[in-house]
């Protein structure tokens, strides 16, 4: 059930977003009036498709939609879908325009500015869905986060081999100067820094960072959880230690016989000691008490714990735009600093590069409405970067050559560009299969 459940959302999620995309392309090219021949969502290989406005059933009842100008509808493959327009080389491949000579409606008669906002459409349009994603999100419930501020780091082994130590604060990577506790290890990687400025112990110290060690920060999560102190906040009335002794505000700093700071630390010695009562060293006030509390079958104390306070930024439906707008920005921002890594194969970051497989794991096992809209602003700006990337095939791709013709003065040909659409597509084939080998890696080494 909960695999179905994440496949729903991630198939929802795709789908909003390709029609979103392709409609930004769609809009500019009927606003200067270039024929627009089909609308589909995925693709309809070898003319497979599941629904039509032009033929089969769908025609027969909306016989209006037959007639007019685009067939809209949606094919067999979901890896994409496309906007095929008139007297332009694209993923179609289809090149039957190029026997006769340049229509007007058509995309090659058009004056070079009004193809690159045609071809820009799509990502403008992801843009804008984000901003308009994130905007509701913080119109609705605010922006929640974790103070770095307020929070100390518990390390993994990784984060201690580099030098970290559970209790510390990060002040900042370089210059840099994190905020949200959670995007900790992001901004460690994002920022290749060369120190961390930390807070240990009543003392700032730095740590220097050893560059060979970014892959397996890339690759290895939980480098820094919110170190929690093992501070009751209350005993509910069936808890096992309910006429212990304890009291709120006490804090357990010993469990038999091992120094306690964390409750990360006490979670191993509680297992081992489930079912049976356990010596606990006790801090209440300026006095350390000894008790013996009960541990029950699930390794547990049966306490409410003072958990780590949520900050959180509330805003009006006016103020939450302009801020809709830097989250977009600042996610584009991060999402490129990512890219650069991949790009860079020391890193290995590569090795993080995900297919839909990857991405149907981020959603939720339930439904949650905040978490489906963070993800689809989070892919819609990771769709719109990725396709502004110069690669032919891709829209950056045919940005770039029609910038290249808006300063030159030369057109590049027809077999020009059918010729880098078949590179392009090499280069996105190239990607794709890295992404699933990568997914297919991870699940065997789940095994």
């Amino acid at each position: 059930m909960i695999a179905l459940i994440k496949a729903l959302q991630l198939i929802l999620a795709l789908s909003i977003l390709i029609v979103i995309h392709e409609l930004g392309h769609f809009t500019f090219a009927k606003l200067f009036g270039i024929k627009v021949d089909k609308f589909f969502l995925f693709f309809d290989v070898s003319g497979v498709k599941l629904l039509s406005t032009k033929t089969g059933w769908f025609s027969k009842l909306f016989p209006k939609l037959a007639e007019k100008e685009t067939e809209y509808g949606i094919g067999w493959l979901p890896l994409g879908g496309y906007c095929k327009i008139s007297g332009m080389v694209d993923e179609s491949m289809d090149t039957e325009f190029t026997k006769h000579e340049a229509q007007p409606w058509e995309f090659r008669s058009k004056p070079a500015w009004q193809r690159l906002l045609v071809m820009i459409g799509g990502v403008l349009f992801n843009f804008i869905l984000a901003i308009a994603v994130y905007s509701g999100i913080l119109a609705i419930w605010g922006q929640n986060y974790y103070s770095n501020e307020d929070n100390c780091i518990y390390v993994n082994d990784l984060a201690y081999d580099m030098g970290f130590r559970s209790g510390d604060r990060i002040l900042k990577f370089d210059d840099y100067v994190p905020e949200n506790f959670g995007m900790l290890q992001a901004d460690l990687a994002r920022q290749t820094a060369s120190k961390a400025t930390v807070l240990r112990d009543g003392d700032t110290l730095d740590i220097y960072i050893d560059h060979s060690l970014l892959p397996d920060v890339l690759n290895t999560p939980g480098m820094f959880d919110i170190a929690i102190p093992f501070v009751i906040s209350a005993l509910p009335e069936s808890s096992v230690n309910i006429g212990s002794g304890l009291k709120p505000g006490d804090r357990i700093v010993g469990l038999d016989g091992k120094d306690i700071r964390f409750v990360q630390d006490a979670r191993q010695i509680l297992r081992e000691n489930a079912s049976k009562s356990i010596a606990t060293s006790v801090v209440r006030d300026a006095d350390t008490l000894d008790m013996m509390l009960q541990v029950d079958s699930t390794g547990m104390l049966g306490v409410q714990l003072q958990m780590p306070r949520i900050r959180t930024k509330e805003y009006s439906v006016l103020a939450a735009i302009p801020a809709g707008f830097n989250m977009t920005f600042d996610t584009i921002g991060g999402y490129l600093k990512d890219l650069k890594l991949v790009a860079t194969p020391s890193t290995g970051a590569y090795k993080s590069v995900g297919s839909f497989i990857a991405i149907g794991q981020i959603f939720p096992s339930n439904w949650n409405w905040f978490e489906f809209l963070n993800i689809i602003a989070l892919l819609s700006i990771m769709l719109g970067v990725m396709n502004l990337l110069p690669i032919p095939a891709l829209d950056g791709g045919h940005v770039v050559f029609t910038l290249y013709e808006m300063i030159t003065g030369r057109k590049p040909s027809d077999k020009f560009m059918y010729a880098m659409q078949i590179v392009g597509m090499i280069l996105i084939f190239g990607l794709m299969f890295l992404a699933f080998g990568n997914d297919i890696a991870r699940l065997f080494r789940m095994f």
